[in-house]
């Protein structure tokens, strides 16, 4: 066995002022209370909220005190992450990786901020991994990053074993986190440490997945500090025999056969996309993306048996005349008084 033991704080986060105290405070009554605990996780912008106005130096007293805190309690620390402004002025949101000799070993800036909502922020190039020595390989995302399959995959061929990823998610889309990151733990053989905050931090909902999708730990709404002890022969044994004797995934893509044409920016591949509109934030009453709002211009002269704009498989029957407000399935077709729409709703 490897064992090592991590533990995620779930943490209630103001967005109007620090939450520094509080951060080492909860530490303290931690390692209090499980001193065996090896690293501890806190959740994404967890010192001083979401909340750019309140960005950081790079250099600052509060990574002096988180330094002093891993020192104390001889820990690795990843203290969430904080704006943090740049020289050149650009904000990146940050996270920094702390010895147990209360050094910064690692910095890394999240590579996918929550666009179009985090606007203003900048997005980090560097993938971050770092070892703990005689245990293994650990990497860094934060949030939104983990959406992104080609971080994790970027961070496993590097060698990563257990992925931490501070999270900040006050929203609807929770859920749908808890299943990629049990669906990133099976495809890259992982552990997965998503640890989520409270407030202005988040809707709670922290999650530990072994590298057979397996949750080992999930969190609910209210504060909560988990130290789970991980096995990273687990991970090893299972990237080589597969997980339950199966999938060897990441044999299977290290021998794959084709190459993605898609990652070539001037391949064309990804033509597509460029159809899509701007990312941007929806605004009340938006039709986009329902393919309805065709011009009269678009339609005129039509006749019966065309093709109805808007909806895969439907077909107008009836007469073609001035266009109308788009209708559903069984009522006067955009465009076509007295036409209806046969066949399936809107299409993609």
């Amino acid at each position: 066995m490897t064992p090592f033991a991590i533990a995620g704080v779930q943490m209630h986060v103001h967005a109007l002022h620090p939450n520094v105290d509080g951060m080492i405070q909860r530490l303290d009554i931690l390692m209090a209370r499980f001193p065996w605990t090896q690293m501890v996780l806190f959740s994404e912008l967890a010192p001083f909220g979401p909340l750019d106005k309140f960005s950081q130096l790079p250099e600052n007293e509060t990574l002096d005190r988180f330094c002093a805190a891993a020192r104390k309690h001889r820990v690795w620390l990843i203290p969430g992450s904080m704006f943090m402004t740049a020289p050149d002025g650009q904000i990146f949101n940050t996270s920094v990786v702390i010895n147990p000799e209360g050094e910064i070993i690692r910095r890394y800036a999240k590579m996918f901020p929550f666009r179009p909502y985090e606007a203003g922020i900048a997005a980090g190039t560097e993938f971050c991994v770092f070892d703990v020595p005689d245990v293994g390989r650990f990497g860094l995302s934060i949030c939104y990053d983990i959406w992104f399959p080609e971080t994790t995959r970027m961070l496993t061929s590097m060698g990563a074993e257990v992925l931490l990823n501070p999270v900040l998610t006050g929203t609807t889309d929770r859920d749908a986190e808890l299943s990629i990151a049990r669906a990133t733990a099976a495809q890259f053989q992982c552990y997965v440490f998503a640890v989520n905050g409270l407030g202005a931090g988040g809707v709670g909902k922290s999650i530990v997945v072994d590298p057979a999708s397996t949750i080992l730990h999930q969190s609910a709404g209210q504060e909560d500090m988990f130290p789970i002890e991980v096995d990273l022969s687990m991970v090893r044994r299972q990237r080589e025999t597969g997980m339950k004797g199966l999938g060897q995934v990441l044999k299977s893509f290290r021998d794959r056969s084709t190459d993605f044409s898609v990652y070539d920016r001037t391949s064309g591949t990804d033509a597509y996309l460029h159809t899509l509109g701007p990312l941007a934030i929806p605004h009340q009453g938006t039709r986009a993306g329902l393919h309805v709002d065709v011009p009269a211009d678009t339609i005129a002269g039509a006749g019966t048996g065309t093709v109805a704009p808007g909806f895969a498989g439907g077909t107008v029957v009836g007469s073609p005349g001035e266009a109308t407000s788009p209708a559903p399935i069984g009522t006067v077709a955009p465009g076509f008084p007295g036409g209806t729409i046969v066949g399936k709703g809107p299409g993609k």
